[in-house]
């Protein structure tokens, strides 16, 4: 049985504090990584003198984890702030700096941006599930959530910890499910509004590029996902003109109303001359579990026939699933498991390695 960091957390969350929370909860949890059966983590605690008898603490958190199923070494290391060198506080937002030209983003090698005309089609579900799906093979991926004002990588991700700032400049992005990942949710409370104007959306997109650790963990990564907002507005302009791009990936339903969204994502790349590497059709269809009846609830076969319209390579059809979504909503996407979308993912990803894009 494999280890998860879900595993872990949910055993760490038992280790109660003496306010009545617990070490989960109360967020003294810092730089976990689950590595196969090894397991490293640091808590932080408020203050020197806490930590000085906090050792207790310590091991039976070091405990708890190695009792579970699949769990080897254990590694938990305690620490506090000091008067010294409090932990220096990073603000994110703020008007983009001046450069000259597209950049390549520190420690990646290609950037991959998700896009969509218009919300609702799944393309945060796409780019979460892409990116497990290519780390599974073999790929060192990142996953930058670009939805400012709606981000949802987190929850997707089931990443619940702060990024920290060693320095209050750069950021030390989180891991979760082999993949490094960075959102302005992981800054705020989830039900906390992001309320800016394009620079400050633009300011925050080209901090989380440049001044991410984006290599910590496993060093130069093959790629980074950016998973876009819909539309054609700001953060698309800002990702295409201050960062070398690979190509775009765009997401849609094959209903009428939203491929008229699409073409306007399409033309926008190609005002911006960002190569579009291919179309994927999501909802393509339902399949009842019931009775096995197939329908199409969005219509069907309209990006196909789009991607072949425009000359541009079609990447796959993903059904509406219901453990599709039951997955995201938990923090495991589908793509880590077994099954046909599992393998939808995975056939997508793999195009993507033998054209060269991954």
């Amino acid at each position: 049985m494999s280890l998860s960091r879900d595993d872990v957390t949910r055993a760490l969350s038992t280790i109660e504090t003496p306010d009545g929370g617990n070490i989960v909860s109360g967020d003294m949890i810092r730089a976990l990584i689950v590595d196969g059966d090894a397991v490293r983590f640091v808590i932080e605690v408020p203050s020197a003198e806490i930590a000085k008898v906090s050792e207790p603490l310590r091991a039976a958190a070091e405990r708890v984890v190695a009792a579970l199923p699949g769990a080897g070494r254990v590694q938990a290391v305690l620490t506090a702030p000091t008067a010294e060198k409090a932990p220096p506080s990073l603000k994110i937002g703020g008007h983009p700096k001046p450069q000259e030209g597209p950049m390549r983003v520190p420690g990646v090698k290609r950037v991959l941006a998700i896009a969509s005309g218009k919300g609702g089609v799944g393309k945060s579900t796409v780019s979460s599930n892409l990116a497990v799906a290519l780390a599974r093979q073999g790929r060192k991926v990142g996953l930058l959530d670009g939805d400012i004002h709606g981000p949802s990588q987190p929850r997707m991700m089931g990443a619940t910890q702060r990024p920290a700032s060693p320095d209050g400049k750069s950021i030390i992005p989180l891991q979760a499910h082999g993949v490094t990942l960075m959102s302005i949710g992981l800054m705020l409370a989830e039900d906390k509004a992001v309320i800016w104007r394009g620079p400050m959306l633009m300011g925050a997109l080209q901090q989380m590029m440049g001044q991410v650790q984006w290599d910590h963990y496993d060093g130069e990564l093959d790629i980074l996902i950016v998973d876009l907002p819909p539309g054609t507005g700001d953060v698309q302009l800002t990702l295409c003109t201050k960062a070398v791009v690979e190509g775009a990936i765009v997401v849609s339903t094959p209903q009428d109303v939203a491929l008229l969204d699409a073409r306007k994502a399409l033309d926008m790349f190609a005002s911006l001359k960002t190569p579009v590497l291919g179309l994927i059709e999501n909802m393509s269809l339902f399949h009842c579990p019931e009775c096995g009846h197939e329908a199409h609830i969005f219509g069907h076969g309209g990006v196909a026939t789009e991607a072949a319209r425009l000359g541009l390579p079609f990447l796959g059809a993903l059904p509406i699933d219901l453990d599709t979504r039951l997955a995201g909503d938990a923090g495991t996407p589908v793509a880590l498991g077994d099954g046909v979308m599992a393998d939808a993912f995975a056939g997508i990803a793999g195009r993507l390695i033998a054209n060269g894009h991954a």
